[in-house]
């Protein structure tokens, strides 16, 4: 059988949940961008004691267990930007300009800003995130489906 002749059907999901996962992704990727490594606060003051500080067999001081986390939350928080800018990737030209202007840039955009900078009717800037939103909700395996359809 060819693939001119198998027919596939996309899944059914439930549009406003996974509009709404969609959303709290590209949200968080916003904070993600303009998040600097937190500054935890240590102790650099020497102290002495008779006992052994650590007593589960490792050696790591206070310091090195923040450094250690700040590297953890930074490694992170890169993995899941470039996570959210592959999948932009995957997006059509239009599909990726509409999310870019709303999402993955500094300043907050309204829809109707959005859709007049980009040139769109306001109809065909709404089908255009719709389909993009749809999209990413696959490329990110985010969907949430419908009952009936798992």
């Amino acid at each position: 059988m060819g693939i001119s002749q198998m027919s596939f059907e996309l899944p059914k999901i439930k549009r406003r949940e996974t509009r709404e996962k969609v959303e709290s992704a590209l949200e968080k990727y916003q904070i993600y961008k303009l998040m600097e490594p937190l500054d935890v606060s240590t102790k650099i003051t020497s102290s002495f004691k008779d006992v052994p500080s650590c007593s589960s067999g490792t050696n790591h001081s206070k310091t090195e267990a923040v450094a250690i986390h700040k590297v953890d939350q930074e490694a992170h928080r890169e993995k899941y930007m470039r996570w959210i800018e592959r999948a932009l990737k995957r997006l059509n030209r239009k599909e990726e300009a509409v999310i870019n202007k709303l999402y993955m840039e500094e300043d907050d955009v309204f829809d109707y800003e959005a859709y007049n900078e980009l040139g769109f009717s306001e109809r065909t800037f709404y089908r255009i995130k719709s389909d993009a939103f749809y999209k990413l909700a696959f490329i990110l395996k985010i969907a949430v489906y419908d009952e009936q359809e798992q």
